[in-house]
């Protein structure tokens, strides 16, 4: 008689599970995205992200405080400036909102890694990701702004530079700017594969950047393509990549998965603005668990290879996480 094959003992309670688990999530792997305005005594929320809000320099240091006793590694300063103009020059000015805040967060904070997201987008005032001419975006003029930009991060206090912008050669542009200016240990976090997405909507009202005209398929990826960002990724690690990013996450598991095999570099997985924004409407009608959904969506990211997780869940489950302990 053939012997019933039995997996789930295995599974017959938490503890056989924790046991037997085969993928992990913990604090470690979190980066969790902040967004500074100019101001005091602000911290407002974004309607379409509850949770998340726009932070004034004083407010973002105690906000600093709490990521720093949830021992989340690392944060990525989104800039939302005053005025912008044409060029976005608020993005490589000395005195803008990052590098103000890159230079208050290193000084009371040293040990929080501190990422800051380089594009043009937040500072312009047309939207888009580089210069405009003729109703084209340049490439090879918005990399000079975008090394520009890196250069002045770095100077700042950056630790990770993370270029976003997705024009063609700009890892490599910003690494020659900061080698060139003793800054060979910065750390270049590329958006190698960052697809043309739906799910970026929420961002786009919290840091004001969506487009006046016309979208950014010309320059993001189209979301029917893998092989495509695989040769997006070699072209960065080539240029002088030291992590590369897959964004968004949810929907390209498939993606970060053929990156992680393929290439032996740390990959990070952002998952974006509109699927945190799902999972909090669908917790807010009672329809799902958050704090299920949270580790399960999380637990998927890091199961397809991801190594580092950019999440603005990160505060919530690295709470829920040292409870644990």
């Amino acid at each position: 008689m053939d012997l019933i094959k039995r997996p789930r003992r295995l599974r017959i309670n938490e503890n056989m599970r924790r046991l037997v688990r085969e993928t992990s999530v913990s604090v470690n792997d979190f980066i969790y995205p902040l967004f500074v305005v100019e101001g005091k005594g602000i911290k407002r929320e974004i309607t379409s992200m509850p949770g998340v809000y726009h932070f004034s320099l004083d407010l973002l240091l105690k906000e600093l405080e709490e990521i720093r006793d949830l021992r989340i590694p690392g944060v990525l300063l989104f800039g939302v400036p005053e005025t912008k103009d044409e060029k976005g020059s608020g993005a490589y000015n000395p005195d803008g909102i990052i590098q103000k805040a890159l230079r208050e967060m290193k000084k009371e904070f040293p040990d929080i890694l501190a990422g800051a997201d380089v594009c043009l987008c937040e500072y312009t005032s047309h939207g888009h990701c580089g210069l405009i001419c003729d109703g084209d975006v340049l490439n090879d003029s918005s990399v000079e702004l975008i090394a520009k930009a890196a250069l002045s991060y770095a100077e700042a206090g950056a630790d990770i530079i993370a270029p976003s912008d997705m024009m063609d050669g700009r890892i490599g542009a910003v690494r020659k700017i900061l080698d060139e200016n003793g800054f060979t240990n910065k750390t270049i976090m590329s958006y190698s594969a960052k697809y043309a997405s739906s799910f970026y909507g929420p961002f786009r009202e919290a840091a004001l950047s969506k487009p006046s005209f016309g979208d950014r398929k010309s320059y993001q990826m189209d979301y029917a393509n893998t092989t495509e960002a695989l040769r997006e990724v070699e072209n960065d690690i080539s240029e002088g990549a030291d992590i590369i990013m897959v964004k968004p996450a949810l929907s390209y598991l498939d993606v970060i998965s053929r990156v992680s095999t393929r290439f032996d570099i740390p990959v990070a997985a952002y998952n974006v603005s509109g699927e945190y924004s799902m999972i909090k409407a669908a917790s807010e009608k009672g329809w799902i668990d958050e704090k299920g959904a949270v580790f399960e969506v999380l637990t998927s990211i890091k199961r397809a290879g991801a190594k580092i997780i950019i999440t603005y869940f990160a505060k919530q489950a690295a709470a829920w996480l040292n409870s644990q302990h």
